[in-house]
C-alpha cells in the first residue's frame, strides 16, 4: 500500500527513504506517518530523503528491499543519492528454487473487456492489419522505405482492412558471422510472424550473409500464404517489382476486417524508459495491472530489459511455476552479468544520466521499480533473443525474454517474440516507437504536460484518483489502441527496429 504524503511519498513503513512529490527547500518539515521530518538539504522533485538514521555501511531500504549501501551515516532530512549512497551489486548471484510460486491474483484489477482486433489462420489475434517490409540488409532498406511510401500512397483514403505499409530499416545482415548472424535472422523471422502484419515482403539484396532462402525456412509453410519475397540483384527493375508485390498482398489483405475478441487474444510487451524515481511509484506499478488484467483474463505479457532486472531478480525467481522455468531464469540473469563482466565491464553500470538526474540512485532502485511493469503474474516461460512465445505458453502467464536494456533493441524484440502492443513507462519522454503500438504512459504530471505529442496516458493520476480508478482509464485506453485508435508514436510515424548485435564485423 502506497502512503501519500503531503509532499511526499512512501512505498513501505519499512522503506528508509521517501520521494518527494515537487522540489522542496531545505528547512521544509515533512509528515511521514505520524512522525515530521525536517529536511537539512533541499530535494529535488522525485528524489528522495532520509526518515530514519541510516549507519554507515548499512542497506537503505525502498520497496521494502535494499536498493544499496550507505557511504557514510545518514541522518533523518537528508537528500539520499548517488553522494551517500552506492551499489551493493558485484557479480554471479547462486539462486535455489524453493518450489512453484502460488498463483497470485491481484485484487481490484479492471474488469476484462473486450477488444476489436484481427483474427489470423493459427487463432493469434493483431491489433493491426499492415504490410510490412522487412530488409535482409541494410543495402536495400532505403528501397524498402521508398516502397513503403509507395504502397501507403496505393491504399484508398478511408479504407477498411488496410492500416499501412511499414519498413523496417537496420543496417545488419551482412559482414556478421555466427550467432551474430544468427540473431538478427532470428529477429527479421520472428517479426515476420509477428499478428500485426497482415502481409510480409521480405526485401533481399543477393549476395549478402543473410539470405532469402535460408530466412524463409525459419517461416512455417503454413504461415507463408501472405509473405513474398525480392532479390533487389535478380531484378531488371527491383522497384517495379517491389510495387507489384504490394498490389498483390495489399489486394489480399483488403478483405480482413475487425471482429470483437476477448482481452485473452492480448499480448502485452512490457517496457521502460528514460525512467525517474516515479516510475516505481505511478507508472510501473499501473503497467503491472494492466499485465495483471490481461494474464488473469488467459492474455501473455512479456518483460525484457534483463540488465534492469539485476538486484530485482528474486522478485521473478520465486513466481516460477517449475524448476525448468525458474533454472532457465537464474541462467539468464546470471549469463547477462557474465556478458558484462567478459567485456571488463561491471554488472551495476547502469542507471544512466538521465535517470539520476531524475532520482534514480543504484541499479538495485532502479530494477526493483522496473520489476513491477510485470505484475504479480506467475513467470511461465523464459525464451530467447528472437525467440517467439510458445503457443501453449501465450496464455495466462508472464514471459521473461532475453534482451538489453537499450529502448528501441528491447522494443523490436518484444514485437519479434509476439507483442501486439507494447506498454512503454517513462519519466524523462522519448518519441521511440516499435513495430507494433507503443504507448507512452508518463511517470509524472511535467511530463505528460510538457510533451503531450509524446505521451498517451498520464499515470500521475494515481497519486490523486487512486490506483484503481487510474487502472480503469489506462485499461480503457488500451483497448481503444487495441481497437485501432492510433498510439501517439503512430500518429507520429515513429516506427523503427534497433537489431542486439554481439559479434565483429568483417
Amino acid at each position: 500500500m502506497v502512503e501519500t504524503l503531503a509532499a511526499a511519498v512512501r512505498i513501505r513503513v519499512e522503506d528508509d527513504v521517501a520521494v518527494v512529490l515537487q522540489s522542496l527547500e531545505a528547512g521544509a518539515e515533512i509528515r511521514v506517518g505520524r512522525e515530521s521530518v525536517t529536511l537539512r538539504d533541499a530535494i529535488p522533485a522525485g528524489h528522495k530523503f532520509a526518515v530514519r538514521p541510516i549507519a554507515a555501511g548499512a542497506p537503505v531500504h525502498r520497496y521494502r528491499a535494499p536498493i544499496g549501501l550507505a557511504q557514510r551515516d545518514i541522518v533523518p532530512g537528508e537528500h539520499v543519492h548517488t553522494h551517500n549512497v552506492r551499489t551493493a551489486l558485484a557479480g554471479e548471484n547462486s539462486h535455489a528454487f524453493a518450489g512453484p510460486g502460488a498463483e497470485t491474483l491481484t485484487p481490484n484489477v479492471p474488469q476484462a473487456p473486450s477488444f476489436r482486433g484481427y483474427v489470423r489462420p493459427d487463432g493469434s489475434v493483431g491489433t493491426r492489419n499492415e504490410l510490412w517490409i522487412l530488409p535482409t540488409v541494410g543495402c536495400v532498406g532505403r528501397l524498402g522505405e521508398r516502397l513503403a511510401m509507395r504502397g501507403n500512397a496505393a491504399i484508398p483514403a478511408g479504407s477498411e482492412g488496410l492500416d499501412g505499409v511499414h519498413a523496417f530499416n537496420h543496417p545488419f545482415g551482412c559482414s556478421q558471422l555466427g550467432a551474430d548472424l544468427d540473431g538478427t535472422a532470428a529477429i527479421l523471422a520472428s517479426l515476420a510472424l509477428n499478428p500485426n502484419a497482415g502481409g510480409v515482403l521480405l526485401l533481399g539484396l543477393g549476395c549478402e550473409s543473410n539470405q532469402l532462402d535460408a530466412l524463409l525456412e525459419r517461416i512455417p509453410e503454413a504461415r507463408r500464404g501472405r509473405l513474398r519475397m525480392l532479390r533487389a540483384q535478380a531484378e531488371r527493375d527491383e522497384f517495379s517489382a517491389g510495387e507489384a508485390l504490394i498490389d498483390e498482398l495489399l489486394a489480399e489483405m483488403a478483405g480482413d476486417r475487425r471482429e470483437e475478441v476477448p482481452l485473452s487474444a492480448l499480448r502485452l510487451g512490457l517496457k521502460c524508459g528514460g525512467s525517474d524515481a516515479m516510475s516505481g511509484l505511478t507508472a510501473n506499478p499501473l503497467i503491472g495491472l494492466m499485465a495483471d488484467a490481461v494474464t488473469q483474463a488467459g492474455g501473455a505479457a512479456i518483460l525484457t530489459e534483463i540488465p534492469e532486472i539485476f538486484g530485482a531478480e528474486n522478485l521473478l525467481l520465486e513466481r516460477s511455476i517449475s524448476q525448468d522455468v525458474f533454472d532457465r531464469l537464474s541462467a539468464l540473469v546470471n549469463s547477462f552479468k557474465r556478458y558484462f563482466l567478459d567485456h571488463g565491464e561491471p554488472v551495476s553500470e547502469n542507471p544512466s544520466p538521465g535517470n539520476i538526474a531524475g532520482g534514480i540512485t543504484t541499479l538495485e532502485e532502479k530494477s526493483l521499480g522496473a520489476v513491477q511493469k510485470g505484475g504479480l503474474a506467475s513467470v511461465k516461460d523464459v525464451i530467447g533473443y528472437g525467440e517467439r512465445i510458445a503457443p501453449d505458453k501465450a496464455h495466462g502467464g508472464l514471459t521473461v525474454l532475453e534482451g538489453p536494456g537499450n529502448d528501441a533493441v528491447s522494443t523490436t524484440a518484444l514485437a519479434a517474440a509476439g507483442a501486439t502492443i507494447t506498454l512503454f513507462s517513462t519519466g524523462r519522454g522519448t518519441p521511440l516507437g516499435s513495430p507494433v503500438p507503443t504507448m507512452k504512459i508518463a511517470s509524472n504530471h511535467a511530463l505528460a504536460e510538457r510533451k503531450p505529442g509524446w505521451i498517451d496516458f498520464d499515470a500521475a493520476i494515481v497519486l490523486e484518483q487512486g490506483m484503481e480508478a487510474a487502472a480503469d482509464a489506462l485499461l480503457s485506453r488500451i483497448i481503444a489502441v487495441a481497437s485501432g485508435e492510433p498510439a501517439r508514436n503512430e500518429s507520429n510515424d515513429e516506427r523503427a527496429i534497433g537489431i542486439w548485435k554481439r559479434g565483429v564485423t568483417l
